[in-house]
């Protein structure tokens, strides 16, 4: 009796056999893919993160923003460089299975769609969050009530439509609104220095670093700051409907990228500089606030800015989950051709060129996201480990294509040789510093997606267990990160102290990303 033949994720021509992104449409130019990945960053973070940063590193919240802006530098180029050679429709989610197997593109598809519908629902909620200022019953105690529950899923359902007719009506929406979104925190940043200025405030909160200097590492996942920069890659995972990836690619992040860093190191300079000095009575760790950047306006008497971030506050996270619809459902799309959604989800409806299919269900899974994490911080930090997590995979895929000249012809971008583990392993650091509690509550279920590869496969014996080591790397990987995150000093047991456990995770890093890409050269090789 011959075994049954293998799902598409474990045929050994899979990657190469894989159909065409039918239906898709080219028609996105350079400048709306800068677009689309500006106003992706310029969401609720604008709105949240100098706020939060400020609490968990004071001042020290600095330095926070230029490290987080060179680590998505580095990812955001060898994404770049993936997206323009190999470009498909939720690239991020394709890649590792191309490079790494099924086992690898499981967990990477489970990683992105906790993570997309987690994204819509912190915009959501930052929304409801801001809007509770003149609606009164949506935000009580720190979280959204059931009325504004309501809402969001409201909110959702809209741009859920926006996205239903095309990714050309997407694109001009997100234009508009971009202009808009850049214009209103420049005039916060003008505004809030000439009417509340005063130096004071550092030394009135403890000093420049009054938690430590590990407090401003931690600060990047854990704060939202990770968060903030997360929609650059937004337009890679639409290169599939771009009209010229390779040139157009490359520009558009790049230039989101460094706008982000400066517009975000501002704002944060701004909030340090003007927050009143009785708001400090308990240091930086009690500033409390719903709504910072409108509540320190109409605290500096200027009631007509408050009236526009409050406007804003709509519009700027409106704009952003609207990216993270139009990207998202790609890269459910994309999870659904690796296997870890039905086959149903392998659509793209023929007149709009999108797949409407993977836009309800990311709908469904952000609306059950909103009733667990009730708050803007609850769900970031988790979303930002599980960005970082697609990103490491990333970076081995990348390296793995090059190892295996399996580009030999195609574009490739100069330094990728070091950009790609360079990028591994600041994104393994990254998720170090974002701490125990945050890795805790998003490596489990990726851990829980390697069951699901198990009893989705659990038949197809025969080539199984090559799959399973050619994917072993990442569970090393996932249990690396929770076994240096309980013993380290980033909310651990400290047994490991700073900065020695950080050091040590840069090492093991290095080994396992080469570890990644030999699986995957040497899987390539057999098929």
């Amino acid at each position: 009796m011959s075994a049954p033949p293998l799902p598409p994720v474990l045929d050994e021509h899979a990657s190469r056999a894989a159909p065409p992104e039918e239906g898709l449409r080219r028609e996105l130019g350079r400048w709306s893919l800068t677009a689309i990945a500006f106003g992706g960053m310029v969401g609720s973070g604008w709105l949240f993160s100098a706020y939060y940063a400020a609490r968990a590193a004071g001042p020290a919240a600095l330095l926070s923003w230029p490290v987080a802006g060179a680590a998505m530098m580095l990812v955001g180029l060898v994404l770049v460089q993936l997206g323009a050679t190999r470009p498909r429709a939720g690239g991020m989610v394709r890649w590792p299975l191309e490079a790494s197997g099924p086992l690898v593109g499981t967990a990477i598809g489970w990683a992105v769609l906790l993570s997309v519908a987690s994204a819509l629902a912190a915009e959501a909620s930052a929304i409801v969050q801001y809007a509770g200022h003149y609606v009164p019953g949506l935000y009580r105690d720190g979280q959204l009530t059931a009325r504004g529950i309501g809402a969001a899923v409201a909110l959702l359902a809209a741009l859920a439509l926006l996205n239903w007719f095309g990714v050309r009506l997407f694109a001009r929406v997100t234009t508009a609104l971009t202009v808009f979104k850049f214009g209103v925190p420049l005039i916060t940043i003008v505004m809030l220095v000439a009417a509340g200025f005063d130096s004071d405030t550092i030394e009135t909160g403890g000093g420049f670093a009054p938690y430590g200097w590990s407090a401003a590492l931690a600060a990047v996942a854990g704060a939202g700051i990770i968060y903030a920069f997360n929609g650059f890659a937004a337009p890679i995972e639409l290169s599939a409907e771009a009209r010229d990836p390779r040139r157009d690619l490359p520009r558009a992040v790049v230039s989101a990228i460094v706008l982000a860093i400066v517009l975000y190191t501002v704002l944060q300079c701004v909030f340090l500089v003007t927050v009143p000095a009785d708001r400090l009575a308990g240091g930086w760790h009690g500033l409390d606030f719903d709504s910072p950047f409108g509540q320190l306006a109409l605290a500096l008497d200027l009631g007509w800015l408050a009236t526009l971030i409050y406007a804003d506050a709509v519009l700027s996270p409106t704009g952003a989950a609207a990216v993270f619809v139009a990207s998202g459902s790609r890269e459910t799309y994309a999870a659904a051709r690796n296997g870890v959604l039905p086959a149903f989800f392998v659509s793209v409806h023929s007149t709009s060129g999108v797949p409407r299919r993977t836009l309800l269900a990311n709908f469904v899974l952000a609306t059950v996201f909103l009733a667990p994490f009730r708050g803007w911080q609850e769900i970031i930090g988790v979303v930002g480990v599980l960005s970082l997590l697609t990103y490491a995979a990333c970076s081995v895929a990348v390296s793995t294509f090059r190892a295996g000249d399996l580009q030999a012809r195609t574009w490739r971008m100069r330094g990728m040789g070091w950009i790609a583990p360079a990028g591994f392993v600041v994104s393994t650091e990254l998720m170090h510093w974002a701490g125990w509690e945050q890795l805790r509550a998003a490596i489990p279920p990726m851990l829980a997606a390697l069951v699901l590869f198990g009893i989705r496969y659990r038949r197809h014996r025969d080539g199984l267990i090559a799959e399973l080591l050619a994917g072993a790397w990442l569970v090393g990987y996932l249990l690396l990160l929770l076994v240096a995150a309980a013993v380290g000093s980033t909310g651990g047991s400290g047994q490991v102290p700073a900065p020695w456990d950080s050091i040590a995770v840069g090492g093991a890093a290095l080994l396992v990303h080469r570890w990644g890409v030999r699986s995957g050269v040497r899987r390539a090789r057999q098929t």
